[in-house]
């Protein structure tokens, strides 16, 4: 199984309007984000892809985290981002996320100059016309359940 096929088996465990969501935040993701690597970690309590300009996961500076209700995009230094519209959650030591509440979150013009920021402080250059590579970094044996519980 390639790991696109991978990404695309553990997306379908997810309900259905969460998968959609994600293929169009990962699709406008890999146009704002050109030349990164996708880095996928099936988590335990989620299914996480990061952007890296290489192989080490320690230079990825975003990621998008499938949760069984909502979809997050994690600015992994966020803390030291310009952040003029109060967007970044969080207050932990580094990372800061944004939750992406619809298809069109990463349209608004606040959250793509964060990405922007984001990909500018990376540790190493990203070269845009280097050709994206997806890895499959770790997958657990028994995550949490994908799909909320019905009420």
């Amino acid at each position: 199984m390639t790991p696109r096929q991978q990404l695309e088996k553990w997306m379908a465990k997810y309900d259905p309007a969460i998968a959609a969501q994600a293929k169009k935040a990962l699709a406008k993701m890999r146009k704002l984000a050109p030349g990164t690597n996708e880095l996928v970690y099936d988590n335990y309590n989620a299914l996480v892809i990061g952007f890296a300009p290489g192989d080490r996961a320690s230079a990825a500076m975003l990621s998008i985290a499938l949760y069984p209700k909502y979809l997050s995009l994690f600015f992994l230094h966020g803390r030291d981002l310009p952040d003029p519209a109060k967007r970044l959650q969080g207050n932990g030591k580094q990372v800061r996320w944004i939750r992406l509440e619809s298809e069109h979150t990463l349209d608004e013009p606040e959250v793509r100059e964060l990405v922007n920021a984001a990909l500018r402080q990376a540790s190493v250059a990203i070269d845009p016309k280097r050709k994206r590579r997806m890895e499959i970094r770790a997958m657990v044996k028994k995550p949490r359940p994908r799909r909320a519980p019905k009420r």
